[in-house]
């Protein structure tokens, strides 16, 4: 069942993004005039089709279910030539190079205008999130040695405002990309305000690819480790712990929080751990003895804390939701350019490149956390399918926009036989492109 909820939840994600990407290229060759042949969903051998319209255009499901295409009235290919010189006017290849331009860039277009909308759909309807209030930093880390306080919340990075967790996250990630300083405005728990700024030659140090957050002692605030509940049969019951128990040190340690108290537990697989608890206003001594999870390998105490981290709700007004949604969807857009940029110059691994086995893999589970992490997630890949599709790599639509780009400069159109030449490059490049992110993908499954 896992696997079929995981498959249908990446059909579902890429599926209609591919659909309303070909819309895109449909709908403008359309009003640029242009006859369409045929529009499929998938590759290869149709195995269903209808003819609809004044121009009886094909819309045909093909064998293949990765991709689609628009196939347009195009002298270039004998088999969609014009056959009758009345048509000669809606031929692709004589439209003006403005045209032609505007019909390969509406695939890619469409994919940012769909993540736009679902991300101001879901700022409107307003989605929870872990606040940027922070955990006491460790000794010696960057976010301590700039005078990040325990408890205090971030509420701008770099002139940027941020709101929740992961927009600190996301800023954060913008400046070790840039290699920039990361200026924090704080506010205190008491409601006063600071600054803290942690220099750029510390944020060039770290690793793009790592956990930048946890690398410069930055972390979510958590509460008070309070049991909530406490399950059957497991070291929590046996030791005697109770719902609404607060636990106050461990082996004569103090326990900050819920997270130390995990951290704790995890650490003792087998081992007895001595706990004090505070209880209906007074201290009790507990011994636990955290069992060993046979998966990790780490202790469990079998309990639930109560609510971990604060939380915000994240709305904003439909302008203004609107406004946010192409923010970031172009931050994201610049981050996978510059991060596409970073590899072929060396400075991240290869590895980022995925592949379908691993976005399946996040569609099915951002699919069961919950509707607006879902969308979320198509959001993104929305982005990432409009980024693709514009790299210049002949056979995609961005070779296709370098090559009338190229016609614009020079005022002709590029030679048949260089076309040829770059198309079956651009075929090779993107072959040797999927091979590596499915065996990424196989790397990781195993």
């Amino acid at each position: 069942m896992s696997l079929i909820y995981t498959v249908l939840a990446f059909a579902l994600a890429l599926g209609p993004l591919i659909v309303l990407h070909e819309l895109g290229h449909y709908l403008v060759a359309r009003a640029c005039g242009v006859k369409v042949l045929r529009f499929s969903i998938g590759m290869g051998r149709v195995v269903w089709s209808r003819r609809f319209g004044k121009d009886q255009t094909e819309w045909a499901i093909s064998m293949l279910p990765l991709g689609g295409y628009v196939k347009m009235l195009d002298s270039r290919d004998p088999e969609t030539a014009p056959k009758d010189e009345s048509e000669l006017h809606r031929e692709f290849t004589r439209q003006s190079v403005w045209r032609r331009i505007a019909i390969v860039a509406a695939g890619p277009i469409a994919n940012f205008i769909v993540a736009i909308g679902l991300m101001a759909v879901l700022f409107m309807h307003g989605v929870e999130e872990p606040s940027a209030r922070l955990r006491a930093a460790p000794q010696g880390s960057s976010a301590q040695i700039a005078g990040v306080r325990g408890g205090d919340t971030v509420v701008a990075v770099n002139g940027n405002p941020v709101q929740s967790w992961s927009e600190l996250r996301w800023q954060i990630i913008h400046a070790t990309v840039d290699k920039r300083e990361l200026r924090m405005a704080l506010r205190g728990q008491g409601g006063g305000s600071y600054a803290a700024t942690i220099p750029a030659e510390r944020i060039a140090q770290l690793d793009v690819e790592g956990d930048v957050t946890t690398a410069l002692g930055l972390d979510l605030w958590r509460a008070r480790a309070r049991i909530e509940k406490v399950l059957p049969g497991g070291a929590g019951e046996r030791a005697g712990l109770q719902p609404g128990d607060l636990v106050l040190r461990a082996d004569g340690k103090p326990v900050v929080d819920g997270m130390a108290f995990t951290e704790t537990m995890r650490a003792a697989s087998g081992r007895t751990v001595q706990l004090e608890v505070e209880r209906a206003g007074r201290v009790v001594p507990l011994a636990v003895t955290p069992e060993k999870d046979a998966a990790s390998g780490r202790g469990m105490a079998k309990v639930l804390l109560s609510q971990p981290v604060e939380m915000v709700t994240v709305r904003s007004g439909p302008l203004e939701a609107l406004a946010r949604g192409a923010e970031r969807t172009w931050e994201t857009s610049v981050m996978t350019i510059k991060m596409i940029g970073k590899m072929i110059t060396g400075e991240a691994s290869w590895k980022n490149v995925t592949g379908p086995i691993t976005i399946a893999d996040y569609a099915g589970q951002t699919a069961r956390i919950g509707l607006a992490t879902y969308l979320q997630f198509i959001a993104f890949i929305s982005i990432s399918l409009g980024v693709m599709n514009l790299l210049p790599i002949p056979v995609l639509d961005g070779g296709h926009l370098l090559y009338y780009s190229l016609e614009v400069l020079t005022g002709r159109p590029l030679p048949a036989r260089v076309g040829e030449f770059a198309q079956r490059f651009g075929v090779g490049l993107l072959f040797m492109l999927m091979a590596l992110a499915v065996f990424n993908d196989l790397v990781r499954l195993l």
